[in-house]
């Protein structure tokens, strides 16, 4: 029997691996895992109040680590891996209550640092005056709202880290400051426990200024991260502002204004000239211009009338429609855009695992050095050499904090991808940008993605005793089924020549082939030569024939009747305005361009002359399609896949990283990794600028963090004092510390003006 066992910490939300099980209790039936001795005792001792708070989670605001997003839990508190603060997944604009506590908490400790430092160096200077133990007493008394109420969060982050065994910074810091302050207590209560040769003028020195300095410069440095932060929501920000707080509904004909989150499916809303839609819906009444620029990129206002759709946010410019609400609250696209940019911001990137397992080895080796450090100064050091290894140990575990290791690569996804999401390129998560920055060859489908994807009929040509409007007549009724741009094009091309459209029955879609279906008792089929050939129908021959009269770069239809050859159906998808720029933007990013079609090789070669694409495949089925990208990941190439329909999922599913055209279907844009929210094909050249350019500011984060410790351990550690009598202050590290995290979020930072 299978044992059913949850293996997420009921207590502080921690995945936890079977192998690395602190320990399991079994409650009603199911067996759960802690991370540590000490979680398993909290549930054991109220299960209750934890399994409520595990329900929760799926119903609540979720808080998790910013830089270990598989922390999950339903109430805030601290990270168990790095200690850090967590947050909520979902952005909102309330205050954040942490960084106005840790800033609360920096002010008052400077306030009382400040005396403090003043009467140390006072003490150096003026020792008659500053020596006596009053004096001390008072540096003593001013040190312990600074230690112990400031710096409270450090050391109780440090304990729950040696607790669990999670080293992490709040594991280096709590153990600098205690060193420190702990012996100045003893130096000032029980100077006895010192040999003479750690006096100084008699006494012994304190340094109660070094712990209190050590806090406030830490805890700034905390603000500044927080701050930090809180800027990468401005992308998300900046998307729930574009959703307007309340809607027009109309009701027994009486307009009432109700907050958009009373708006139910179904309800009929009025939109007003200069105001924004409230949820998606389709127009029922009234047409106007509609600005969607915030939503598509595009700049030029589009015209919409009845059953044309409106999304959240767009702006109406000048007339009044009634619209019906078909999607509301998280199932619009303006929701899901934000949950997806959200989720993409919490997502890792391979090279940020890789940084914590060197963190997880490397606070437990900063440890083992400081000790070395005051080892090595108490044996061979100069007197006072208990003082000096005391100090130097303490600089050694301010100055090798790997907050900013922590920093380089979470910082750098949020910022980047908020960025692109400004710019309307949605990324799914951080491996996406890893893989994007390193593909080579770029697929293309034709339709929808090189070209407007909204076909126009062009020509009816007919065979024998039929005529052409008859025969358009018969398509228009089968294709009104259908959602494909071609079988729009001639349902709009039969509107516009005034026909009607005929009931159909027996409605059959074929993927990569046509359609077929019964009108008046006729059976029609419609689709491409094979999937005719399939059907063996009579004298496809004259159909061959008579493309010869369609231009090249027309897409062609064929129809049959009764089993019998009837003619052909000629459409014109024109190029899109922007894409000759992208396909010459990608070509000067030394990428390989192939275009894949399922359209007849005439008309994708066509094409694919006028944007000077070298290779071309056409007449190819979704099946093929996939096909053919694995067989270019076989050739060690890596593989980017661009399309917009449903018969493009499958190719976008297995190529390295999918993008689909926002403009798309939504099979299409679930597939994909990468979704442009313009449909435009410029998208693909900026997001890869914009993967190359996150990944290039993550590499120099990292760089900066590891010169930085690589540099700093050696010289906290003393090794220039034999040759310039030199050493570094505890002081100096934190704050050199700092410096360190505020280099990386400054770089970090510099992603929001990326262009």
């Amino acid at each position: 029997m299978v044992e059913n066992f949850v293996n997420t910490d009921p207590v502080c939300g921690m995945k936890v691996e079977q192998s690395h099980e602190a320990g399991r209790l079994t409650h009603e039936g199911k067996s759960y895992l802690f991370c540590s001795k000490a979680c398993l005792e909290k549930f054991r001792r109220n299960p209750t109040k934890y399994l409520a708070a595990t329900q929760a989670v799926k119903h609540a605001k979720l808080y998790t680590c910013f830089m270990h997003p598989e922390v999950q839990q339903a109430y805030p508190g601290n990270c168990p891996i790095c200690g850090m603060i967590l947050e909520p997944q979902i952005f909102t604009k309330e205050e954040n209550q942490e960084l106005r506590e840790m800033q609360n908490r920096f002010w008052i400790a400077l306030l009382f640092t400040i005396p403090l430092f003043l009467l140390s160096m006072g003490g150096m200077f003026v020792s008659q005056f500053f020596a006596s133990w009053v004096f001390r007493s008072v540096q003593f008394a001013l040190s312990l709202p600074v230690v112990l109420w400031a710096g409270g969060p450090f050391f109780q982050r440090g304990w729950q880290s040696f607790r669990r065994w999670n080293l992490n910074m709040f594991s280096l810091i709590s153990l600098g400051i205690s060193a420190a302050f702990l012996y100045s207590i003893a130096a000032l209560f029980v100077p006895s426990l010192f040999p003479s040769p750690l006096h100084h003028q008699g006494l012994t020195p304190l340094y109660f200024e070094t712990a209190a300095m050590i806090t406030v410069l830490v805890l700034g440095g905390q603000v500044l991260e927080l701050k930090a932060l809180s800027k990468t929501g401005l992308a998300i920000q900046a998307l729930l502002e574009k959703s307007p707080k309340t809607a027009y509904v109309i009701k027994e004909g009486i307009e009432y204004e109700i907050p958009v989150e009373e708006v139910q499916i179904g309800n009929i809303l009025r939109i007003k000239p200069g105001g924004k839609v409230p949820v998606d819906g389709i127009i029922v009444e009234g047409k106007s211009i509609f600005d969607e620029a915030m939503m598509t990129g595009e700049p030029m206002p589009v015209e919409k009338e009845v059953n044309d759709t409106l999304l959240t946010g767009t702006i109406n410019q000048i007339g009044t429609v009634l619209m019906r609400a078909d999607k509301i609250g998280k199932d619009t696209q303006l929701a899901k855009i934000v949950q997806r940019v959200a989720e993409a911001q919490r997502s890792r990137a391979s090279i940020q695992k890789l940084t914590d397992r060197i963190a997880r080895y490397f606070v437990p080796l900063v440890i083992l050095a400081s000790i070395l450090t005051f080892m090595g100064w108490y044996t061979w050091g100069p007197q006072p050499a208990f003082v000096y290894g005391l100090l130097n140990a303490v600089a050694v575990l301010m100055i090798a904090c790997p907050c900013a290791l922590g920093l380089a690569t979470s910082l750098s996804i949020m910022v980047g991808i908020g960025r692109g999401a400004a710019e309307g390129i949605l990324i799914r998560n951080a491996q996406a940008l890893e893989k994007l920055e390193k593909v080579q060859t770029i697929v293309v489908d034709k339709t929808g993605t090189l070209t407007e994807g909204k076909p126009i009929l062009n020509q009816v040509f007919a065979l024998g005793a039929w005529k052409e409007k008859d025969l358009l007549y018969l398509a228009a009724g089968i294709e009104q089924n259908s959602e494909h741009p071609l079988a729009r094009a001639i349902v709009e091309g039969a509107k516009r020549r005034s026909i009607s459209l005929a009931k159909s029955e027996g409605f059959i879609s074929v993927a990569g082939g046509g359609v077929k279906g019964k009108i008046e008792g006729r059976e029609v089929f419609i689709g491409k030569l094979h999937f005719l050939k399939q059907l063996n129908i009579q004298d496809l021959g004259l159909l061959t024939e008579l493309e010869q009269r369609t231009e090249a770069a027309e897409t062609i239809l064929h129809i049959a009747v009764d089993g019998v050859a009837a003619g052909l159906l000629s459409m014109v998808d024109p190029i899109k305005s922007t894409t000759p720029q992208a396909i010459s933007e990608l070509r000067r990013m030394e990428n390989k361009i192939v275009m894949l079609s399922g359209d007849r090789l005439k008309t994708a070669q066509a094409v694919a002359d006028q944007l000077g694409i070298n290779e071309v495949v056409a007449e190819i089925s979704p099946v093929d399609k996939q096909t053919f990208v694995r067989n270019l990941q076989k050739k060690n190439s890596q593989v980017a896949m661009a399309g917009d329909g449903i018969n493009d999922a499958p190719a976008l599913a297995a190529a390295d990283v999918g993008i689909a055209m926002g403009t798309g279907t939504d099979v299409a844009m679930e597939s994909a990794e990468v979704t442009l929210v313009s449909g435009d094909l410029l998208g693909i050249a900026k997001a890869i600028r914009l993967s190359r350019a996150i990944m290039r500011n993550i590499k120099q984060n990292l760089f900066l963090a590891f010169i930085y410790n690589s540099l700093g351990i050696p010289l906290a550690a003393g090794i220039l004092y034999p040759f310039t009598g030199w050493l570094l202050s505890p002081i100096v590290a934190a704050l050199a510390m700092s410096l360190s995290s505020i280099s990386v979020i400054i770089n970090a930072l510099r992603l929001y003006y990326w262009k």
